[in-house]
């Protein structure tokens, strides 16, 4: 019972966060944004600075960075173009304990944009969150419940979908 035909137990992606931290209000993020929208034919959001680091000139409340949540065949669209970056190796210190996992690309014109001078050229951050049928129990509001702990996510189930999905090689 519950082998691996179960369909209940396949791992699919939820979304995929694509983030960009300019560091900085004004020009430079409204062509952030621009990009993202490019990217994924949605509105980004703009992200606030949560407290102020002299350091890096950033006071609380600026918006310093943007992102944009993708799901579906398009996420798994965008997921292969950025592996294809990457080489398909990704290092298995980038997939977390409950199954997600992340890596970052330094140009946004490998993933099949056209370069634009005026625009320049942006590094972005590709997070991606893996779920199985039946995770929107724990998170609905009416008649809540627990998901259990076999039907989670584990570091090496995802491991081995990401190796089985898109042939990528996980390093050490």
């Amino acid at each position: 019972m519950g082998g691996k035909d179960n369909p209940m137990r396949e791992i699919k992606v939820d979304k995929m966060i694509i983030n960009i931290a300019v560091g900085e209000a004004g020009d430079r993020l409204t062509k952030a944004v621009r990009v993202l929208q490019q990217l994924s034919d949605q509105q980004p959001v703009e992200n606030k600075a949560r407290y102020t680091v002299r350091t890096f000139g950033i006071r609380r409340n600026e918006k310093i960075a943007t992102h944009v949540t993708i799901r579906g065949e398009q996420a798994l669209n965008l997921i292969d173009r950025g592996l294809k970056i990457t080489d398909y190796e990704i290092s298995q210190r980038h997939f977390s304990a409950t199954g997600n996992f992340g890596f970052g690309v330094n140009e946004h014109i490998d993933l099949g944009l056209k370069y634009d001078p005026n625009t320049g050229i942006y590094g972005m951050d590709f997070y991606i969150v893996l779920c199985r049928a039946g995770f929107r129990v724990g998170r609905k509001k009416r008649c809540k419940g627990k998901v259990g702990q076999n039907h989670k996510i584990t570091k090496a189930e995802a491991i081995e979908w990401v190796r089985t999905k898109f042939q990528a090689e996980i390093r050490k």
